[in-house]
């Protein structure tokens, strides 16, 4: 997944070099490191958060053209950092005849990517994995990595798409070395209509497990490519998803890239899930496009105030940046 967080290093890269004759890693901005004390937690409610990564800067660069034709292709499995292998989606999808409904603005939110858990209290809005479930009587965001490749993913692609893995000019493979992912290749119509096929198929599989909405994360995926893709490649990939979640009648997100919030219409999309968006100064340009439907998840308690002070009107959560499960000493969550 793509917080913009802590650089962690390329752990398991040497043992990608073997099975895909090395890799490339792509270059990202130093990460503020966490001081390893532990947040205090008082009834769900934390003192302190960690720190996280500065980002990386953007550049826009020539548009493409979208493709129209689709092709058939495997579903993976899609994860946050402690999910386990595919199961294949089955029955069928509901119809998109139903009328798209948005996440309430300014309702209470969870973030739950590293770990299911029972919300807390009031909590009305929630995003999960889609390998996990929903919750009854909530508004559920089913989260999909559609840029990236997960590492327990890769042998997925490695046997059935490896044209779809973005290689550099020596052929290795792409990395996001802060998550330790391989970069999907969006460069061209064609590849971005077989991407868009599997990942439809894991939209397809939110659908049917009972979600409102997808997140789409790491739509900036360009600017970790060491130019070999641009904003426009990425911005007409996700059209396509947008696409394939309208069509099962579901709402979806744009998640972090405020420099294509003003593309909304472009990319169809309908809400953001901004991550650090105070940190940078961000949150206006996606309240300029988006109005109050602007989910904001921080990991500095400095941010987080200053954001509730200045965006009242918006939902914003402090989290811990590994996103862990209240189980786990380093659980920070709180709302306003």
């Amino acid at each position: 997944m793509q917080r913009r967080a802590t650089l962690r290093a390329c752990l398991w890269i040497a043992g990608l070099l073997a099975a895909f004759g090395g890799l490339g890693c792509a270059e990202t901005s130093p990460a503020d490191r966490p001081d390893g004390a532990a947040p205090v937690v008082d009834g769900g409610i934390a003192t302190d958060a960690i720190t996280a990564t500065d980002a990386t800067s953007t550049t826009d660069a020539t548009s493409t053209t979208d493709a129209t034709s689709t092709t058939d292709a495997t579903s993976a499995t899609d994860s946050g950092p402690a999910d386990a292998g595919a199961t294949p989606d089955a029955g069928a999808a509901p119809d998109a005849s139903a009328a798209l409904r948005l996440p309430p603005a300014n309702a209470a939110f969870d973030y739950q990517l590293g770990g299911s858990y029972p919300p807390p209290a009031g909590v009305q809005v929630l995003a999960r994995d889609r390998t996990e479930p929903p919750v009854p009587g909530l508004y559920n965001i089913c989260y999909v990595n559609g840029f990236q490749i997960q590492p327990n993913e890769v042998a997925f692609w490695e046997t059935n798409h490896p044209e779809l893995m973005l290689r550099d000019g020596g052929g290795n493979l792409v990395v996001d070395t802060a998550w330790n992912e391989i970069l999907l290749d969006v460069s061209t119509p064609a590849k971005r209509v077989a991407i868009a096929a599997v990942v439809g198929a894991w939209i397809d599989g939110c659908a049917r497990a009972g979600y409102d909405a997808v997140d789409i994360d790491n739509l900036d995926s360009y600017s970790r490519s060491r130019g070999l893709l641009t904003v426009d490649q990425d911005v007409a990939a996700m059209r396509l998803f947008a696409d394939a979640a309208h069509a099962r009648g579901l709402a979806i997100s744009q998640k972090n890239s405020s420099e294509v919030a003003a593309r909304r219409t472009e990319m169809a999309t309908d809400f953001v899930i901004a991550e650090e968006c105070n940190r940078y100064s961000e949150c206006g340009s996606y309240t300029a496009a988006y109005g109050d439907q602007v989910f904001v998840i921080e990991y500095r308690r400095a941010d987080f105030n200053t954001g509730c002070a200045a965006y009242p009107n918006l939902s914003i959560i402090l989290r811990d940046l590994d996103l862990v499960t209240p189980a786990d000493r380093g659980y920070v969550y709180q709302g306003c």
